[in-house]
């Protein structure tokens, strides 16, 4: 009982050291959110052929709901699949968050977020390029920012704080899983059944990034800090991941077969990068 109890408090009270971090690195968030979110849907709005090189960029910006948004937009067809999926690719939905607050250091953030942003372009330019897609603005668009991603009427210090206990208590409940299989089957162990497996580890990490939500991205980050997933592993799995954005898509797009097709070239591109990746000489 005595060593239950000390597991609980270790692991609660690693996880409580990141609170102020993550607070902190949320206020700066909601602060860019409020201050540029809408000029940068305006921008991506009014990229043309350029879409997915703006919404590569604009999609790795700590905004609230931006992959939801571009969903609204893809399904209004103000912007191009290639832009859509250019946004889905670079959105880091809670790994930036996650990384700050266990103080990573500021240039491997940067060299995967670049990744990100640099697969995102490449492949929404060649999507576009192949469908030869063209921009409709003259179908219903919905609302921007979905309640279910977003507390942005609230103000920025509440809408913080929330986000901030959200994702503590996803990050607790992944620590203690993640310590659980430690101790029962062993760090080496977890390890080896998802590193140095340069297909295995990537397909499963793409398929946890397809859970629509923060849980995943948070889930995928901790094992890449931890090292018990790789760097292509993880890249695949955060490529997938579009927070809420593929479930939007799913709820404002009334072809389930063309969103089915989405959700397929997203996972097939994530894992494919991830895959090329492992074989890349890049080490964060």
């Amino acid at each position: 009982m005595h060593d239950v109890f000390h597991f609980i408090e270790h692991v609660t009270l690693d996880t409580l050291k990141l609170v102020p971090f993550l607070f902190l690195t949320y206020l700066v968030m909601e602060a860019l959110e409020h201050k540029a979110g809408e000029k940068t849907y305006n921008v991506v709005k009014k990229a043309g052929r350029l879409g997915p090189v703006v919404g590569s960029l604009a999609g790795v910006l700590p905004q609230c709901g931006f992959s939801a948004a571009a969903s609204n937009l893809y399904a209004g067809r103000v912007i191009t699949l290639g832009t859509l999926i250019a946004i889905y690719l670079s959105t880091s939905d809670e790994m930036l968050p996650i990384m700050i607050s266990a103080k990573v250091p500021f240039v491997t953030i940067l060299g995967i977020l670049g990744i990100k942003v640099f697969i995102g372009m490449m492949a929404g330019l060649l999507i576009d390029v192949f469908l030869s897609a063209r921009r409709d603005e003259h179908h219903h668009i919905h609302e921007m920012c979905e309640e279910e991603n977003c507390h942005c009427e609230k103000g920025i210090f509440v809408s913080a704080l929330i986000h901030t206990v959200h994702i503590t208590i996803f990050i607790l409940l992944i620590n203690f899983m993640l310590e659980l299989l430690l101790e029962t089957i062993g760090e080496e162990m977890l390890s080896g059944l998802l590193l140095n497996k340069p297909i295995a580890g990537q397909l499963i990490a793409g398929l946890v990034g397809l859970i629509p939500n923060c849980a995943s991205s948070v889930a995928i980050t901790e094992l890449y800090l931890e090292g018990a997933l790789g760097l292509g592993a993880m890249m695949s799995g955060l490529l997938v991941n579009a927070g809420i954005g593929v479930l939007i898509l799913f709820r404002v797009n009334r072809d389930r077969k063309e969103n089915i097709k989405i959700l397929c070239l997203l996972y097939a591109i994530g894992v494919l990068a991830g895959i090329g990746l492992e074989f890349l000489p890049i080490q964060f």
